[in-house]
């Protein structure tokens, strides 16, 4: 099933998401997108999937990602996969463009949590990186729990607290 083709830009992160295909196109079994970054575009933070697993074929530039404890780089070609509940972290590893087709499967809420992020970013509200502020990450993290996490709780936070204690702490 086709859909319109929906482009969003982030002016903080560098992120440009053209959704190829979304929950709705395939019945929440995939979200498929091209993703283009800017010389020093970069996810926010480090961050874990629960229970999808990410795909990333990079088409042209240079990438860089951490999974868990490990960095690889990947260049045009070159396809990196994130399981499901590794912390991981991804950037723009070149002084050129980078182009790269994602897939995340299942969809679950990804294109809203995509959408929610950068309206955050165009309207001030996240830091330099593109992190949301403290009040909406909070409220960022309860929305999105299933989609996804903090990699750890940070320091003096007990695991299952809530996404507002982390904040506190």
């Amino acid at each position: 099933m086709a859909h319109r083709e929906r482009v969003l830009e982030n002016p903080v992160s560098g992120e440009r998401i053209t959704f190829r295909e979304t929950a709705a196109d395939t019945r929440g079994e995939l979200l498929a997108f091209d993703l283009d970054l800017t010389p020093d575009g970069q996810v926010p933070a480090k961050h874990v999937h629960p229970i999808q697993e990410e795909r990333f074929e990079v088409v042209y530039g240079t990438m860089r990602f951490w999974k868990r404890r490990r960095t690889d780089v990947a260049g045009a070609g070159e396809v990196v996969v994130v399981p499901p509940g590794t912390p991981h972290k991804f950037e723009n590893a070149g002084d050129e463009p980078a182009h790269v087709r994602v897939e995340v499967r299942p969809a679950l809420r990804m294109e809203r949590l995509f959408e929610t992020a950068i309206g955050l970013a165009r309207e001030g509200r996240t830091n330099r990186r593109g992190l949301p502020k403290p009040l909406d990450l909070a409220l960022f993290a309860r929305e999105f729990e299933h989609e996804v996490r903090a990699p750890f709780p940070p320091r003096g936070v007990l695991p299952g607290s809530s996404p507002a204690a982390w904040v506190a702490a």
